[in-house]
């Protein structure tokens, strides 16, 4: 007879280059979301470049960005991981380094993953050495105070 203890309650996740893909593709559609998406961002940065500094990942080339700032052109770089295809914000460098790839083509799409948001963060914060804080909780809302209306021609002083 087995107990509870055997069986862990959540798959453990190796850090291989796959599972790690799928998580940051997992951070990225989930922080597109998130009321405070600052943390997730932050995390999805760190992995992809730590990843490309070890040469599991690769800078493809430029994107016209879908969603650019201030209605200007903006450039987007593409980097490949696996299966998946990621965006970052491009630095000097990279102008001059990647070719330009024109305008993101919609037919190319990622792989489904079935990784939760919990165990994605569980991984990538194990492999970058990143610690999500408590204080980046969204502030508390502010009581509401009803309004005092005062009859006509008393003073509000």
């Amino acid at each position: 007879m087995s107990t509870n203890r055997d069986y862990p309650s959540q798959p453990q996740l190796n850090p291989t280059i796959k599972s790690l893909a799928q998580a940051i593709f997992i951070i990225n559609r989930h922080a597109k979301t998130a009321p405070n998406p600052k943390f997730l961002y932050k995390l999805k940065y760190t992995a992809l470049h730590k990843l490309i500094r070890e040469g599991k990942a690769k800078k493809i080339g430029l994107h016209f960005s879908n969603n650019p700032k201030y209605s200007q052109q903006q450039s987007d770089v593409l980097i490949a991981c696996e299966d998946y295809t990621f965006h970052l914000p491009p630095s000097k460098s990279d102008f001059t380094e990647l070719p330009h790839l024109g305008k993101l083509d919609k037919q190319i799409r990622n792989p489904k993953a079935s990784l939760s948001l919990t165990q994605a963060k569980k991984l990538l914060c194990a492999y970058t050495g990143l610690k999500e804080h408590e204080n980046n909780a969204m502030p508390p809302r502010k009581k509401y105070n009803k309004p005092i209306f005062k009859k006509l021609g008393e003073s509000y002083f």
